[in-house]
């Protein structure tokens, strides 16, 4: 399985991730309480700046990360157009990309580790309550690490609809997405649970010796 995170090296690597995603959550918050189209472009402009002050390499590389946003964005902006308020469609296409584009940014600089801990730390209080925060934090990385497979096993499956047909693949692709998602889903599942029985069996037999 692939990660999210950047192979160019950063000065945002070395960043601790509390901050990281402190500072995204208040970034985030922001963005959704300005209305002004003034505001939500200039947002666009700094979040393009902090790719810029890496390198274009490593915006190139964010860029292709947001690709599946553009559907979304098509459907707001046509939405919008269709209720006669363009500015409004407008602001909340400013506002979507600005916000998945930091979230892209720190995951793209943040080890699934250390992402992890901090999950580990904030649920921390939370196991006098009886919850399982291992399986929490499990649930993070798996689907972490599968939005890249996911995204992959996509472009193949338009690249074999191109190799096949000379129309531009359309809502005939979702089923196959779909099926492919719960196959994956399903096998992970399956050795999940065997990988748990295994251990079940491991600590039997430790107890009988």
């Amino acid at each position: 399985m692939l990660t999210l995170v950047s192979e160019i090296d950063t000065p945002y690597h070395r960043l601790p991730a509390g901050a990281k995603f402190g500072a995204l959550s208040l970034a985030t918050v922001a963005l959704f309480l300005a209305e002004s189209l003034t505001l939500q472009l200039a947002a666009l402009a700094g979040v393009a700046a902090l790719y810029l002050r890496v390198g274009p390499d490593f915006l190139s590389q964010g860029l292709r990360s947001l690709r599946p946003l553009l559907f979304f964005l098509v459907i707001v902006g046509l939405w919008h157009g269709l209720l006669g308020t363009p500015r409004d469609g407008l602001v909340v296409c400013l506002r979507l990309l600005s916000a998945v584009a930091l979230a892209n940014l720190v995951t793209m600089t943040t080890r699934l580790d250390d992402a992890i801990d901090l999950v580990m730390r904030l649920l921390r209080p939370f196991r006098r309550l009886g919850l399982k925060t291992g399986q929490i934090a499990f649930a993070i990385a798996l689907v972490i690490r599968f939005v890249p497979v996911m995204m992959e096993n996509t472009r193949r499956l338009l690249d074999a609809w191109r190799a096949r047909s000379a129309r531009r693949p359309g809502w005939q692709v979702l089923a196959p997405i779909f099926l492919v998602a719960i196959d994956d889903a399903t096998r992970v599942a399956e050795a999940i649970r065997a990988r748990a029985d295994l251990a079940t069996y491991t600590d039997l037999d430790d107890l009988e010796t």
